[in-house]
């Protein structure tokens, strides 16, 4: 494909220049406006590197009532992702390679950017026996229980070792189900405001604890699902400084949103539950110094019926694909709280390079950042429509992506 774009601030080395490129089998060479190019001018619009997301259901193989590859990736692509990594809480499970095999395979033919799964941890994700570790660890981006945490020390302690063994990374979803309490929101065990039993911060900062203590003594690549708490944040910031190999991702609603701001509507369900406006603020913190690495959607689509019964009676998850950049932008960078070039960092650069994705080629995504619109779900591309963000005004449209150098999504003709 022979692409040239003029006269567009372009993301380059953290920081943003005025330039004209081209693109020319899956690289960057310098402006060409010969007429076998297809020109596109970008003055005022903005070239990221394409977004990467680490944490993303897209539901097949088992629930395609819920989301299809094919849907999922078409709302990727139109929001500016070029690679996304999808939780194994499917059906099957991909334990083993006959079971991944199936989601490769529909990966394969209906994928509109780059797809890589990721492995359960453990045999049907029951926690009681590891999978098929060995066997599918060259196909996928590391190993996750998402949805569940692995609640037995030992276990977690030899999918470690085993994990380290084959240099892939253990992408931990951290619940103590013995704290759960049956909650559904943040407030401990009870929320004043609703009446609703809550699930307590320590239900998640306790695990990332004790899988500290296991990533120093296995040595394991180490990477913590959704953070939402103050104490996870600070757990995590002094195993950095510790020399731990660990990461961790948190959510766009985690960052903008607190407890008090929660109704009693399914598409503020989610897990873990949207928390205090003292742990948002030690999240921006975390954000700020490093302490956060990235930002991941959890992307969790569900059917209308499953987000339709309250905060008790819905299903967990919500979507965030196509609000995520625009949200965090307007929320975020528009108020000065963070730079363009953080959330740059922290949407693409930095999941990049710790699930290695996206390192090659030409994977980028154009904005025009003065496009003001409504989050409207009923527009979604996704199948999934409960988002805690409709009717939020928000700034930043996708006008184009591209994905291993050929054009995925264009709004630009």
């Amino acid at each position: 494909m022979k692409i040239s774009f003029k006269n567009a601030f372009l993301y380059s080395n953290n920081h943003f220049v005025k330039t004209s490129f081209s693109i020319l089998n899956n690289a960057i060479i310098p402006y060409c406006d010969s007429s076998d190019f297809e020109v596109y001018d970008c003055e005022g619009m903005y070239i990221f590197p394409g977004f990467v997301d680490v944490h993303v259901h897209l539901r097949e193989p088992g629930f395609s009532y819920k989301e299809t590859v094919a849907t999922g990736t078409d709302a990727a692509v139109s929001s500016g992702y070029t690679a996304l990594c999808t939780m194994p809480n499917l059906k099957p499970v991909p334990d083993n390679y006959e079971n991944l095999k199936i989601q490769l395979d529909i990966i394969s033919k209906d994928a509109k950017c780059k797809v890589v799964p990721f492995a359960s941890i453990t045999k049907g994700q029951n926690g009681e026996e590891l999978s098929d570790m060995v066997g599918v660890s060259e196909f996928v981006s590391g190993f996750s229980d998402d949805g569940k945490g692995v609640q037995n020390e030992d276990m977690m302690r030899n999918a470690m070792k085993k994990a380290k063994e084959l240099g892939k990374i253990i992408s931990a979803h951290c619940e103590d189900n013995s704290l759960l309490f049956g909650g559904v929101i943040h407030k401990g065990k009870f929320s004043e405001k609703t009446g609703i039993p809550g699930i307590c911060s320590e239900s998640e900062y306790l695990p990332i604890e004790r899988d500290v203590e296991l990533a120093k003594e296995t040595g394991v690549s180490y990477h913590v699902c959704h953070i939402s708490t103050k104490e996870s944040v600070e757990i995590i910031r002094k195993a950095k400084k510790d020399g731990v190999d660990i990461t961790c991702e948190t959510a766009p609603h985690y960052l903008v949103l607190n407890d008090e701001m929660i109704e009693d509507n399914g598409r503020f369900k989610m897990n873990p539950p949207i928390r205090s406006e003292e742990d948002r603020i030690a999240l921006i913190e975390g954000i700020k110094d490093g302490t956060i690495d990235m930002i991941a959607t959890d992307h969790a689509p569900h059917s209308f019926e499953e987000k339709s019964k309250g905060l008790v009676g819905s299903s967990m998850g919500v979507v965030g694909l196509e609000t995520a950049f625009p949200v965090l932008y307007t929320k975020l960078v528009k108020k000065g709280i963070i730079s363009l070039e953080k959330l740059i960092e922290i949407m693409s650069v930095k999941p990049s390079e710790r699930f290695s994705l996206c390192r090659d080629g030409v994977n980028l995504c154009i904005y025009d950042l003065e496009s003001k619109y409504t989050v409207t779900p009923d527009l979604f591309k996704s199948m999934g429509k409960s988002s805690p963000f409709e009717e939020e005004e928000v700034f930043g449209k996708c006008m184009m992506t591209v994905c291993d150098g050929n054009v995925v999504y264009n709004q630009m003709k």
